[in-house]
């Protein structure tokens, strides 16, 4: 399960701008994940909760927003929506995408007390 170190990098993120900030404590965290990000928001949000146990952001809540997922068409040179790697260009049937957006995975905010 990646999605327990994908967490506990977010941790480390957030503990470092908190340090950064002399924060004393985080509420909530706001993560950006892509569609095309193959990551489980529900398995990130269980590994979030372990991964801050004894952290300053024991007990912060995480909030996920979820982006979609982003390709250029090479045949009919469209910027495309996609929900998988595999989808096919909406306007013109073709596999030739090449994914500009929606695969990744970004802390936006951090709420602090």
């Amino acid at each position: 399960m990646h999605e327990l170190a994908l967490a506990q990098s977010v941790v480390r993120i957030v503990e470092e701008e908190a340090a950064r900030r002399d924060v004393n404590a985080v509420t909530a965290v706001i993560l950006e994940v892509g569609a095309l990000s193959c990551v489980d928001p529900h398995a990130l949000d269980f590994s979030f909760g372990a991964a801050t146990r004894g952290t300053i952001a024991a007990g912060a809540s995480l909030k996920i927003e979820r982006t979609a997922g982003a390709a250029r068409c090479f045949d009919c040179d469209r910027e495309v929506e996609v929900t998988t790697r595999a989808a096919a260009c909406p306007h013109c049937g073709s596999h030739k995408l090449m994914i500009t957006g929606g695969d990744d995975l970004r802390v936006k905010a951090v709420e602090v007390n």
